[in-house]
């Protein structure tokens, strides 16, 4: 995680369009969204950021995906 700053969620968003964010100490509001955080990892390939995420282990993170999904996708929590 070294070299990670944290960022807001519009900031990810333009550094990062339409990719897969693992984030690092994520900061949520009261309903759990999340607000900001480190990217420590990012990806086109949704799966190829899951795999980073099992390897890096971090204590508390999040993936967030920064494009629109498509019309009719379910999201399984």
């Amino acid at each position: 995680m070294k070299n990670a700053t944290s960022m807001t969620i519009r900031e990810m968003k333009a550094a990062f369009a339409s990719e897969w964010l693992l984030l690092a100490e994520p900061k949520t509001d009261k309903n759990l969204s999340v607000k900001s955080g480190m990217v420590i990892h990012h990806s086109k390939d949704r799966d190829e950021l899951y795999r980073k995420a099992v390897s890096v282990r971090a204590k508390r993170s999040a993936i967030l995906y920064t494009g629109k999904m498509a019309k009719n996708t379910a999201v399984v929590l």
